[in-house]
This record gives C-alpha cells, sequence and structure tokens, in this order.
C-alpha cells in the first residue's frame, strides 16, 4: 500500500470513497427534505426523488471549487497516499453510521474533513495540515448556520410584511407552490457542495499516485460517479433525521419551510462559488431556527438544537482520532 498501488486496492479505495457519498446523500437526504415534508407539501418517498434529481444534476450549475479546496487545501497533497485516504474515510463512515443510528443531525462534510486531518497527521504530524484552508473551513463550521439562520429570518420578515394584506389560506397555498422551487433550490446547492467533497478525496488520491500527471484536476467520470452515488443515497431516505430536522427543531408552514430553504440555498450557493467546503447539516439547521425564532424565541425547542450543536462540536475530533487509530492500525496490519 505505498507510492505504486495495485489496481485492485485503488479500485478498492475509491469503491469505500463512493460509500461515504452513498452514506453522505443517506444521512443528508433529511437536509433537502426535512422543510418540505414536514409542511406536508410532498409525502416523503417523493420528495427523496425531488431531492435525488437536484442532487444529481448540480454538476451542470457549479464549478469544482470546493473539489479543489478538500484535494488540496485541507491537507498538503504531498503526505496524501492510500493509507492516509482509507483512514480519513474510515473515520468519517463510522461518524456517519453512530450519528445517523442516533437520529442526530451531524456533519458528513465535517466528519470527512475531521478524518483527513486525523489520517494526515497520523503520518506526518501537525506540519500535514494546510492551515489557511483548514481555518477557512472551521470558520464555516460558525459563520454557515449564523448566516442561514440571519437570511431565513429576514426573509420570513420581508414575506409576513408583504403578504399581510392576504388571507392564511392564499399564503398558505402560494407557498406551497413556491417551496417546490426553494426544495429544489437547496437540493441543488447540496449537490453541488457535498457531492464535491468526494471527487476532491478520489482526485487527490488518484494524484497522489500519478494519476493525473502533474496538475491537479478532477475527471468528468469522478464527478458523475460521485453525483450519482450521492442521488442514490438521498433516494434511500434519512428518516431518523428527517424527524429531527423537520418536527423536532420547531414546527414549519408552508411558509416558514421556503424561507429556510432560500435561506439555506442561498448560504449554499455563495460557498459553493468560494469554494467553501461548508456544512450543508448546518446551513438548514440554522435556517429552521431563524424561522421558529422569528415567529417567537419559544416555538424553538432550544434543547433539541442544543443536543445538535454538541454534536457538531465534537464532529471534527471524533472523526479524527477514528481515522488517526485505522492509520496506526495499518500501520501494524502492512508491517
Amino acid at each position: 500500500m505505498d507510492a505504486a498501488l495495485g489496481l485492485p486496492i485503488l479500485v478498492g479505495l475509491i469503491a469505500v470513497a463512493l460509500l461515504f457519498d452513498f452514506l453522505n446523500g443517506l444521512h443528508d437526504a433529511a437536509n433537502s427534505i426535512a422543510t418540505i415534508v414536514s409542511t406536508r407539501v410532498l409525502r416523503p418517498q417523493f420528495a427523496v426523488f425531488w431531492a435525488a434529481f437536484f442532487n444529481f444534476i448540480a454538476f451542470m450549475v457549479f464549478g469544482l471549487h470546493v473539489a479543489q479546496t478538500i484535494g488540496t487545501g485541507i491537507i498538503d497533497p504531498a503526505v496524501v497516499d492510500a493509507q492516509v485516504i482509507f483512514a480519513a474515510l474510515v473515520g468519517a463512515i463510522v461518524w456517519n453510521l453512530v450519528t445517523w443510528a442516533l437520529g442526530i443531525p451531524s456533519s458528513s462534510s465535517h466528519a470527512l474533513i475531521g478524518g483527513l486531518v486525523g489520517g494526515g497527521m497520523a503520518k506526518a504530524g501537525i506540519s500535514a495540515a494546510v492551515w489557511s484552508g483548514l481555518s477557512k473551513t472551521v470558520l464555516a463550521i460558525v459563520l454557515s448556520p449564523l448566516v442561514g439562520f440571519l437570511l431565513a429570518m429576514m426573509l420570513v420578515a420581508i414575506v409576513s410584511w408583504a403578504s399581510v394584506r392576504s388571507t392564511p389560506f392564499a399564503v398558505d397555498r402560494a407557498f406551497r407552490i413556491l417551496q417546490f422551487a426553494s426544495a429544489s433550490l437547496y437540493s441543488l446547492g447540496h449537490g453541488g457542495n457535498d457531492a464535491q467533497k468526494t471527487m476532491g478525496i478520489i482526485a487527490v488520491l488518484l494524484y497522489s499516485q500519478g494519476h493525473l500527471g502533474t496538475e491537479f484536476s478532477v475527471p468528468f467520470w469522478v464527478v458523475l460517479s460521485c453525483q450519482a452515488a450521492m442521488a442514490l443515497g438521498t433516494l434511500m431516505g434519512g428518516w431518523r433525521i428527517v424527524r429531527t430536522m423537520g418536527l423536532r427543531i420547531t414546527k414549519l408552514t408552508p411558509m416558514q419551510g421556503f424561507c429556510a430553504e432560500t435561506g439555506g440555498a442561498a448560504t449554499l450557493f455563495m460557498a459553493t462559488y468560494l469554494g467553501v467546503p461548508v456544512s450543508t447539516t448546518h446551513t438548514i439547521t440554522g435556517a429552521i431556527v431563524g424561522v421558529g425564532a422569528a415567529r417567537r424565541v419559544s416555538a424553538v425547542r432550544w434543547n433539541v438544537a442544543s443536543s445538535i450543536v454538541y454534536a457538531w462540536v465534537i464532529t471534527i475530533p471524533a472523526s479524527a482520532i477514528v481515522a488517526a487509530l485505522t492509520w496506526w492500525l495499518v500501520q501494524i496490519f502492512v508491517r
């Protein structure tokens, strides 16, 4: 498992990366459909098809800036080898499965980043980290839910003012239709930001093995396979997390669902354009809390929201520890 990987090992690692992407779609399906399901605009089985379609076509809309950040901006590409990638993926997958089983909407993105950091640092110490890219990503942990929160809250205020002379029935009917557009935009943003993280992992693995030449790039077959894996995972759905995201944090009307999705989508579009690998989970949760708090602070079940925050805080360290342990176990095995 060193410089020149055999084809079966390389294919196996790419398969593990695509498994992570599938689990990411499974785990984060709730982000895309929680609001449209909880407002009863779409049934869950139809909502997952809707979200999967827009997740898949996202590569036609966005560039590959996030894949570039993951591939070269978290861990020094010179440090990356098959063992580091394997450890990173195991760290991320284990943490995803634990939080999925517990119904906690933690971040698949930050689990992957934690896994990369843990695997890279286990091999080369703290010098392995690209601190400029890592600090930008850690800053996004704080900013993405905050931006989602503020945008959603502002949208609720604007929409409430604009519809003050309309009947509640007319407002409800209009936003049931508009929610199809906002859910589509959010799923597009989710597919654009999240699938690129696995693209970056596979591309840096290929680069480390000399399959991309001297320039880092993302082959088109990698783009297509990652988008397809995420869309398939979304189709399988994440029903445990839908309940937390859509129902337990705050009760939503179609107007509030529209504001949450639009605020979340705007945040994801900005982050993807800037190449920042933000957490889609953080973003939509911040937006849902924002629309609930716009109604009244007590409308948000803060005990549920705070338990989600605790999961966020420990995601990077937990997945980093699992990845580091995996890297050390691999060293014992290969010797």
